[in-house]
């Protein structure tokens, strides 16, 4: 029997609304039905597109043991990230405050009057990844409500303290100075990752408004500008050797589980791929390479051909799992490039570094193994000849990708 959410327009409320978890949308619904009944809420945070927010439902909210925990001790709401930013924002501040990271599938516990006092991202149903089960934490949280509310209400009250806006705003506001800026761009450079480009280890965000950020200083900072234009050279060009990048189709993936850019979390989202490619076209603007104009142009190639609507507006994302397994509409195995390459399958083996036993779970995610230079030397190609050669490809293997079966 579907629960409340059955009449939600929400794709990714829509994927649950047969759970048994008695799940409610955000709304006065569910808030008054806490508050009446003292229960506290557990709110779980996703989206359409997320990886392990499907992994998670599989695990725990299809569960019928997990689902009469669950409604016997909370009042359970879903709220999709995509149809309701504002609640997302709020929720994830008091995740990252109380655990020291945030991601999707969010998993919060508020008390009935919405102060959060425990918050997670994906639990296991059994222990694992150092992580306790999903089971063990409903029933901690439980018993806590029951035996020990003083202390659920002294950390609720702490958690919103720190996420409280501030009563008053300063009435002066002091411009940034040019210190400032120089503090901000030692600061980037001192921490960027020269092995594999970027910021951070895995799993690895691109950050593209750091690199606009730089690309502008770049533009008025005489003093820096020879390093700030070898980082962003450095970051623009290993992201966009594949893995994260789809070389085949153009267009980003949203982070990479590695530090080498190669395994994508293979899901794509639109707002990611917007700011890449201003990213990518500022690169060229500013470096003049055209590898970065080329890289901008089939990004938005790929936004137009698989994130555009045909009656107008944008998809928000495209999912990560296709029949049930993550990436399998992207990764490929020899013998399919073999297959589809016919006599070009020596170039690109040599281009993409293709093996029989491939370099993720057996199949190969494409990644640039030789750079351009290097490749044409290989096969006495000139420039031309070398992107005329990768894009025919490219364009083989989209056209075979393309007869795939897309989706959850």
């Amino acid at each position: 029997m579907p629960n409340h959410l059955i009449n939600e327009n929400s794709p990714y409320l829509l994927q649950h609304a047969d759970n048994p978890v008695d799940w409610y949308p955000w709304g006065e619904e569910a808030l008054a039905k806490a508050r009446t009944e003292n229960k506290p809420i557990f709110l779980s945070i996703g989206y359409a597109a997320c990886h392990w927010c499907h992994v998670m439902e599989h695990e725990s909210f299809e569960d019928t043991e997990t689902a009469i925990l669950m409604n016997e001790n909370f009042v359970n709401i879903k709220v999709d990230r995509e149809e309701r930013p504002d609640i997302d924002s709020v929720y994830m501040q008091a995740t990252v405050a109380m655990t020291g990271s945030g991601g999707w599938p969010m998993s919060v516990f508020l008390t009935p009057d919405l102060r959060p006092f425990y918050t997670g991202t994906y639990f296991p149903p059994v222990r694992r990844y150092n992580m306790p089960s999903f089971k063990e934490v409903l029933s901690n949280i439980a018993k806590a409500w029951r035996e020990d509310v003083q202390e659920v209400d002294r950390v609720g009250n702490q958690v919103l303290e720190h996420i409280r806006p501030p009563m008053h705003k300063p009435e002066n506001r002091n411009e940034i100075t040019t210190e400032a800026f120089e503090a901000a761009i030692k600061n980037l450079l001192d921490s960027y990752d020269w092995g594999y480009g970027g910021w951070g280890s895995a799993p690895k965000f691109p950050q593209p408004m750091t690199i606009d950020f730089l690309l502008r200083r770049a533009t008025t900072d005489t003093t820096q500008r020879e390093q700030i234009i070898k980082a962003v050279i450095h970051v623009l060009s290993a992201m966009s050797r594949g893995g994260m990048y789809d070389v085949v189709g153009g267009g980003f993936s949203r982070y990479s589980v590695d530090n080498f850019w190669r395994t994508p979390h293979f899901e794509k989202m639109t707002y990611d791929n917007a700011q890449l490619a201003l990213a990518y076209l500022h690169g060229y603007l500013v470096t003049g390479n055209t590898d970065y104009r080329r890289i901008c142009e089939e990004t938005l190639d790929f936004v137009q051909r698989e994130l555009t609507h045909s009656d107008g507006g944008f998809f928000s994302s495209l999912d990560a799992d296709s029949e049930g397994e993550e990436g399998k509409f992207y990764v490929w195995t020899q013998d399919e490039l073999e297959g589809v390459l016919g006599s070009d399958f020596d170039f690109f083996k040599t281009a993409y570094g293709i093996n029989p036993s491939g370099n993720w779970e057996g199949k190969t995610i494409l990644q640039r193994a030789l750079d351009d230079t290097t490749l044409a030397a290989r096969f006495k190609f000139d420039q031309e000849e070398l992107q005329k050669k990768l894009s025919i490809c490219h364009a083989k293997l989209l056209e075979a990708r393309s007869t795939r079966i897309r989706g959850a």
